[in-house]
């Protein structure tokens, strides 16, 4: 029997990578952090509110026995816009990461 994982992380590997990028990540980060300042301010009030709606769903979860499906896709939607910003600071996307929950 295989096992399954509970998450699986899809990100293709690009055909063509901008040099440019690449050389300017490698001298000075500064660039990249500096184009992503408004994703990294979203995610950081974000992170605060994920936070509460963690602490309030662990609350539903125990009193209910199930996770509320609004809060989830809260939750999965910040993670997958933190994973996409992670992506492109790391060099492995070359695209601008998009302000969304949706994959």
């Amino acid at each position: 029997m295989e096992k399954q994982h509970p998450v699986e992380l899809h990100i293709p590997v690009p055909e063509h990578s901008s040099r440019l990028l690449a050389l300017m990540t490698l001298l000075f980060l500064i660039p990249k952090i500096i184009i992503l300042i408004p994703h990294l301010v979203v995610l950081w009030a974000l992170g605060i509110i994920s936070f509460v709606v963690g602490v309030a769903g662990q609350i539903v979860v125990l009193f209910t026995g199930s996770y509320p499906r609004q809060m989830h896709e809260f939750m999965v939607g910040i993670l997958r816009w933190q994973v996409r910003v992670n992506a492109y600071i790391f060099g492995l996307r070359d695209e601008y990461p998009p302000f969304t929950f949706k994959e």
